[in-house]
C-alpha cells in the first residue's frame, strides 16, 4: 500500500480487519517497525479523536510523532498551478510538501470539505496536493470527501459485534444546527459495500448524497420503515448534496429515539450533539457502541501505519 485515502486502499477490507483486531490484543508487538522513523500529523481542522488516536497508534509502532495545526501555526498555502502569488497566500504546495517529506517518513493530513464549492471540494486539493508533490506515503485523516480510518474502525466495531447471519444495517440522517461534510457517510457506505449484508440508507428527501457513492444502495426515505428489523444503526448529519452545503430543514422528528433504535445497537463517530441527534437514553444506554467506535480509532490506524511502513 503506498498511500491511505480511501478505504479500497486496503485491498482486502476483512484481511485487515482481523489483522487490526490482532494488534489490538498485542499493541507493541511491532514497536521496532517505526524505529527511528518520523510522521507528521498535519491538521487544517480540529480533532480530537482522530488527533489522539493517531498519535497513539504511531507510538505504539515505535514512530516519532510531529503535529502541527497548520490553519493556525502554517503559512497559508497557495495549491493553483501557475498562481501569481500577489495575494495573501505565502507558500506553495510544491515547496511544502517536498519539504515535510525530508522531515517526516509519512505524512498524515486533515482538512475538511469547506462546503461552498462542490468542484473544489472534490477535486481534494489539500490532501492531492501532498499525494502529487510529496515523496513519502500521505494518510487520510479526513478530507473533504472521505474519512477512511474512522470507516476501518466502524468494520472492526461491526466484526467485534457480529451476529449470526446476516446483518441488516441503518445509515440514517439526522437533524443538526449546522451544516455538515459528507465524508464520514460516504466513508461508511464505501466500507458496508465490502460487507456481507442488509445495508439501508435513509434520509429525508433532499439529502441524497452522491449518486456515485450511492449506487446499488437501497435508499428509503422513511426512517422508521427503513429502521425495521436493523441490528446496527448508524446515525450521522450530512448537508445537501444536490443543494451544495445547505441544511435544508431542522426536522426534530428524525432525532434517534431509544424507541426507534429498538433492539439495535446504536453507532455514531463522534462528536454528536445529545437530544439533537440522538437522545441521552440512547447514547447512556448499553446499545451504544459509540465508545467502542473511539477506541477502534488507534487500531484502525495503526493498522494503515504497519502497512505503509513495511512497505518502505
Amino acid at each position: 500500500m503506498k498511500h491511505y485515502l480511501n478505504i479500497s486502499d486496503l485491498g482486502d477490507l476483512h484481511m485487515a480487519v482481523k489483522q487490526a483486531i490482532k494488534l489490538k490484543k498485542d499493541p507493541y508487538a511491532l514497536q521496532e517497525l517505526g524505529k527511528r522513523k518520523t510522521i507528521c500529523l498535519l491538521f487544517f481542522n480540529n480533532s480530537l479523536r482522530t488527533r489522539l488516536s493517531t498519535q497513539k497508534a504511531a507510538t505504539n509502532l515505535g514512530l516519532n510523532v510531529i503535529v502541527m495545526n497548520f490553519g493556525a501555526e502554517g503559512w497559508q498555502l497557495e495549491f493553483e498551478e501557475g498562481a501569481i502569488m500577489n495575494q495573501g497566500k505565502s507558500e506553495h504546495i510544491r515547496e511544502a510538501a517536498q519539504v515535510v517529506s525530508q522531515y517526516a517518513d509519512i505524512v498524515a493530513i486533515r482538512a475538511f470539505a469547506g462546503l461552498v464549492n462542490k468542484e473544489q471540494d472534490e477535486a481534494e486539493v489539500v490532501l492531492n496536493g501532498f499525494k502529487k508533490y510529496a515523496t513519502i506515503p500521505v494518510v487520510n485523516m479526513e478530507s473533504s470527501v472521505a474519512h477512511p480510518l474512522q470507516a476501518l474502525a466502524d468494520a472492526i466495531t461491526l466484526e467485534e459485534n457480529r451476529i449470526n447471519g446476516k446483518p441488516k444495517v441503518v445509515l440514517s440522517w439526522a437533524p443538526h444546527p449546522k451544516a455538515l461534510p459528507h465524508a464520514v457517510a460516504n466513508s461508511f457506505i464505501a466500507m458496508m459495500k465490502k460487507q456481507d449484508a442488509d445495508f439501508v440508507i435513509t434520509h429525508p428527501p433532499g439529502y441524497e448524497l452522491n449518486p456515485e457513492i450511492t449506487n446499488g444502495c437501497k435508499i428509503v426515505n422513511d426512517q422508521e420503515k427503513a429502521l425495521e428489523n436493523a441490528n446496527f444503526v448508524y446515525v450521522k448529519n450530512w448537508s445537501s448534496y444536490t443543494e451544495y452545503g445547505k441544511v435544508l430543514q431542522h426536522d426534530p422528528t428524525w432525532m434517534m429515539t431509544k424507541k426507534k433504535l429498538g433492539k439495535a445497537k446504536f453507532m455514531h463517530c463522534l462528536p454528536v450533539r445529545r437530544n439533537i441527534v440522538v437522545e441521552d437514553a440512547v447514547l447512556d444506554s448499553a446499545q451504544s457502541l459509540v465508545i467502542d467506535q473511539a477506541n477502534n480509532r488507534t487500531w484502525a490506524a495503526q493498522l494503515v501505519l504497519k502497512e505503509l511502513l513495511t512497505a518502505l
